[in-house]
């Protein structure tokens, strides 16, 4: 790997890194408000960083840096279900699921209470935006890579894992932000930021923040109505005292620096977190080891090895029933972006990061869903 044009100190834990990311991560780098960088072991190219990136400013905070989702993350909800029970209804929690939760561009037909909204602080911007079907978005999935999974450990543990954002919401409130920040008024993906202390930097922290909670709410109601669909079918309950929420797109204070994680999470010393890798091989509960040198930071995921267009093109349906085998999911053509062969390589990634983060689980899917 090339070294990269640039005198800010950076540490690049994949790999290997195609070139399209080097370059964008080079290019966030060579900003004069940069401080630092890293670049986690699932990287790929994306919208003005690469996903995996972690960067580091001086007073700057930078919309695009964050993303269109803010607050993406997963939660991880250990149960108390048995695991064999699980296993013999899966087909009929499946279709429950889906009954119970819009998926893709679906919202509810009314509002999900959140109490909690009305005293959070928000930009009037964002409190018109949410007064306009916001409560609608909560206990819905998404499309893409967003999931619902139920999956075992070793210990025929029962989990709940849940991959989502801040839905519609969150981009809207990065559209807008974007277009603050750009010279020409449009939302350009680029190096354009904030600072801090005025009065834009201001309103997108704090509506940034809105959208973490959001985004928070939005899994913890979405593993609610899992958790209810099972209890119809077994017996059993979420343990919520020891419920994991770790988010991957986000801007945040901490060691005396602004750090933009886009597609990495945060893994600071002895925090939990949660690692998917894909729809066969599942996710991994891990525990922080807090590494200076990647910003406190580890991978979101396994990282995307084919674009979607690309794996439409080249992935067979057949060869994605054959990987799927004893899963319950949807495999078939919509989905075929989404097949594990798609991705990279999940046991490779925490390889590479074994630095950064300890191996508490590791959870097999049961069932799969997806928008």
């Amino acid at each position: 790997m090339r070294p990269l044009a640039t005198r800010t100190p950076y540490h690049i834990f994949a790999s290997n890194v195609e070139e399209a990311a080097l370059r964008q991560f080079e290019s966030a780098l060579q900003q004069p408000f940069t401080l630092r960088g890293a670049l986690m072991p699932d990287a790929h190219s994306g919208y003005a960083l690469p996903i995996g990136a972690v960067v580091a400013t001086a007073g700057v905070v930078v919309p695009a840096w964050v993303g269109y989702d803010i607050g993406c993350g997963l939660c991880a909800l250990p149960t108390s279900f048995s695991r064999t029970a699980v296993q013999q209804v899966a087909g009929a929690l499946f279709k429950a699921l889906y009954q119970s939760i819009p998926v893709g561009f679906a919202h509810n037909r009314a509002d999900t209470p959140w109490p909690a909204a009305a005293s959070l602080p928000a930009s009037p911007f964002l409190r018109q935006l949410f007064g306009q079907g916001g409560l609608r978005q909560l206990g819905s999935l998404g499309s893409g890579n967003h999931f619902i999974e139920i999956g075992h450990d070793e210990n025929d543990r029962v989990w709940i894992i849940v991959h989502s954002g801040s839905r519609a919401l969150g981009h809207a409130v990065a559209s807008h932000y974007m277009r603050l920040a750009s010279p020409d008024g449009k939302p350009r993906e680029g190096h354009f930021g904030f600072n801090v202390s005025q009065r834009n930097g201001r309103d997108y922290l704090q509506d940034l923040a809105f959208c973490l909670a959001f985004a928070l709410e939005n899994r913890r109601e979405l593993a609610r109505r899992v958790e209810t669909v099972i209890s119809r079918h077994c017996h059993g309950a979420g343990d919520w005292s020891r419920l994991i929420n770790r988010n991957h797109n986000h801007a945040e204070y901490a060691h005396n620096l602004w750090i933009h994680r886009k597609g990495a999470t945060q893994a600071e010393a002895g925090m939990a977190g949660v690692i998917p890798g894909n729809m066969r091989d599942g996710s991994f509960i891990v525990r922080g080891k807090g590494h200076p040198a990647a910003l406190w930071s580890s991978a979101h995921g396994a990282g995307r090895a084919l674009g979607r267009q690309q794996a439409r093109r080249t992935l067979s349906l057949a060869d994605f029933t054959t990987s799927m085998q004893g899963v319950v999911a949807r495999i078939e053509a919509a989905t075929l972006d989404e097949a594990p062969a798609a991705y990279k390589d999940i046991h490779q990634v925490m390889a590479q990061q074994h630095d950064l983060v300890e191996i508490v689980a590791w959870v097999r899917p049961i069932l799969n869903i997806k928008g």
